[in-house]
């Protein structure tokens, strides 16, 4: 008798687009009950009880965990998987969905439940900050703090984002940051807006920050731009969208395996979507390889 493959569905029942759980619960049951799947559906209650039963799943030998949820749902699970024989697949219902959209998984909840069920394995590299893994994003100055607005709205969506990072552009007063790469380029960005790192290309609802990072080539990207550039490039905006933000003159990007930079205060993290307040020192650096995703077409 053929081993049956352990699945585990984990389902974040708060997630941005959710008006009912039916279509997920649907979708799952018809494209993964099958004789070869042993099917279990479990909710997550909160960001610990996620992490509780990914790890309790990890230690019962799942082989394949599907997170329904968002970006912030897909770190709290994925980083209960990183080094484990467990492969994390993605149904897409969170507000971005960067994670998804990277990997080209179908936004709609039955196609990405079809797309997954012969989707093999592959691994991606995982980025830490200060000790904590991200698998989208990690950013550190406007751009982080645009969070805070985003998370007082009571509706979700680009049209949030954008009112939210228009009110954090009046409010952020950027600070000088020194910066080491690789441990060996030293460079100060004076006035930073925007400092993300990005193991992805996107930071969701398809604007595409890094559009050259690569999930499997153990680098990472910071992309930069300066106070003072801004109103060079609020006109070529739609390059976000296009995939070209990283042909603007003005947009510094650069390809690195470890990072410090030093702020003259502590200040708010972004990692993934969730907003942490942290040291004025933040260590970032890549750990090649360390998480298995389901990846349709096998395109990283």
């Amino acid at each position: 008798m053929v081993p049956r493959r352990k699945v585990h569905v984990l389902i974040n029942p708060a997630s941005g687009i959710l008006p009912s759980l039916n279509p997920i619960i649907h979708g799952l049951h018809r494209h993964w009950e099958t004789p070869e799947n042993e099917l279990t559906i479990q909710f997550s209650s909160s960001m610990e009880d996620g992490r509780e039963k990914a790890r309790q799943a990890v230690n019962a030998g799942t082989e394949v965990m599907l997170a329904a949820g968002g970006d912030g749902m897909i770190n709290t699970i994925g980083a209960e998987l990183i080094g484990s024989e467990t492969a994390l697949g993605i149904i897409p219902t969170g507000s971005g969905n960067g994670f998804a959209r990277h990997f080209d998984i179908p936004m709609e909840i039955h196609r990405a439940a079809a797309a997954l069920v012969n989707a093999e394995p592959m691994p991606i590299d995982v980025g830490y900050a200060n000790g904590r893994p991200f698998f989208v994003t990690c950013s550190l100055a406007w751009d982080a703090a645009l969070v805070r607005a985003f998370d007082r709205s009571p509706v979700r969506g680009i049209l949030p984002y954008v009112f939210a990072a228009v009110y954090e552009a009046f409010e952020y007063e950027p600070e000088p940051f020194e910066v080491v790469l690789d441990g060996v380029k030293k460079f100060t960005v004076e006035d930073p807006m925007l400092f993300t790192v990005a193991n992805l290309t996107q930071f969701g609802a398809g604007a595409q920050i890094a559009p050259g990072a690569k999930a499997n080539d153990g680098l990472l990207q910071l992309v930069t731009l300066s106070q003072k550039d801004v109103p060079w490039v609020i006109p070529a905006l739609r390059r976000v969208f296009d995939g070209t933000l990283d042909q603007l003159r003005r947009i510094d990007t650069r390809a690195f395996r470890s990072l410090e930079v030093r702020r003259p205060g502590g200040g708010p993290m972004q990692l993934d979507g969730e907003l942490i307040h942290t040291s004025p020192d933040v260590e970032i650096h890549v750990r090649p390889g360390a998480l298995k995703v389901l990846v349709p077409g096998k395109q990283v």
